[in-house]
């Protein structure tokens, strides 16, 4: 059976997305929220961001406006104020905005073709289309899955990919202990051998 181009994109999308959320997954609200990088990274707030610019982008993008109202987004909103929960926002209700979401946008994907053309308010270059926004959101969700999978494991050692399938060696504590030790070897023999700083050129 030939799985479609759309049904492609959003089996991706749905995927990431689950895979973030699964990151919540046994922790209590403390954890949950704790900011464990110098800038304030943490878990629920990257389910808040992400659940919150999907419904911008396939709602009012594509003039189907969800109705939620999202003034952590709004121009007046303090620096980051979608990027952590505040002790009046429940968890069970960031989680419920994250679902919103995904309703959201599979009855915009439902109704529009991957050519339908949209205009993202807070981009230069526009027109956009549906296949565009589906890979956008898509990459989105794949970055901050990955800070996920970080900020879990510095929060109470949990790590893998997705339930089921964590995508990890079978080994015990003492193999990665070692591991560890390995690399951090490997480091500083490297900079031994040269000090030079990379350049990525953009």
């Amino acid at each position: 059976m030939t799985v479609s181009e759309k049904d492609l994109l959003r089996a991706k999308l749905d995927e990431v997305r689950g895979a973030l959320l699964w990151k919540l997954d046994g922790l209590g609200e403390y954890e949950l929220r704790r900011p464990m990088t110098p800038t304030g990274t943490n878990l629920l707030g990257l389910v808040k961001h992400t659940a919150s610019v999907e419904l911008d982008y396939f709602g009012r993008v594509f003039g189907r406006p969800s109705g939620i109202a999202l003034p952590w987004l709004a121009d007046d909103a303090e620096p980051n104020a979608d990027m952590w929960a505040t002790p009046d926002q429940t968890s069970a209700e960031i989680i419920a905005l994250s679902r919103a979401a995904a309703e959201r946008t599979a009855a915009t994907v439902d109704a529009l073709d991957l050519d339908a053309e949209g205009t993202v308010p807070w981009w230069t270059r526009n027109p956009v289309t549906l296949r565009q926004i589906l890979v956008h959101v898509t990459a989105e969700y794949a970055r901050h899955a990955g800070h996920a999978d970080i900020v879990r494991e510095l929060v109470d050692g949990s790590a893998g990919m997705r339930p089921g399938a964590t995508n990890l060696p079978a080994v015990d504590d003492e193999w990665l202990t070692d591991y560890r030790q390995r690399l951090e070897a490997a480091a500083h023999e490297a900079a031994r051998r040269s000090d030079a700083r990379v350049r990525i050129d953009a």
